[in-house]
């Protein structure tokens, strides 16, 4: 079995307006959202073998974010190709993926992350900024993933949900 956790990047800023939408960075708050998540995912036991992110500024910042508060040791692999994708991208990219990769995280953008999930669990999860959801896939390799994977959603975290983190 595979798991994978797709999560929706943090709140990005919209102070600079004629910034584009692929280099603008998170604000403050989406950072701490991401420093809870990826609390919330050493603490569940979580930690991903490989995170793939949206090349987005927002995105890339998010999953930076995650892999140091979650204890993620491996590098960060980006995907242009994820920037506002629908499912099928992430499909196709999760399907070349080394079957030593056990659980993988996807950091993306709405509404393709929702569509995605909805796509391998048939339920349809809403998922504002930082939002993590964790599907169990049926599946031993990566390259049996399809639009046809019949996947168990297991959990859904939103920030506002996660108790918050304690400054030390």
């Amino acid at each position: 079995m595979k798991t994978l956790l797709v999560l929706r990047h943090a709140k990005s800023s919209w102070d600079d307006a004629g910034m584009g939408d692929h280099e603008r960075p998170l604000n403050e708050r989406g950072k701490r959202a991401a420093l809870r998540m990826g609390k919330l995912i050493e603490a569940e036991g979580l930690t991903p073998d490989l995170i793939i992110s949206s090349s987005a500024n927002r995105a890339l910042s998010t999953a930076e974010i995650i892999a140091i508060s979650s204890a993620y040791g491996n590098r960060i692999e980006t995907n242009r190709n994820f920037y506002l994708a629908p499912p099928e991208v992430y499909i196709h990219f999760l399907n070349d993926v080394d079957n030593s990769n056990d659980l993988v995280m996807v950091v993306g953008h709405n509404g393709g992350v929702e569509d995605l999930i909805n796509v391998l669990t048939g339920q349809w999860v809403q998922m504002p900024t930082a939002a993590l959801t964790q599907i169990n896939l049926p599946i031993n390799d990566w390259s049996q993933l399809s639009e046809e994977t019949d996947g168990e959603l297991v959990n859904h975290w939103i920030p506002k949900g996660v108790a918050r983190v304690e400054r030390g």
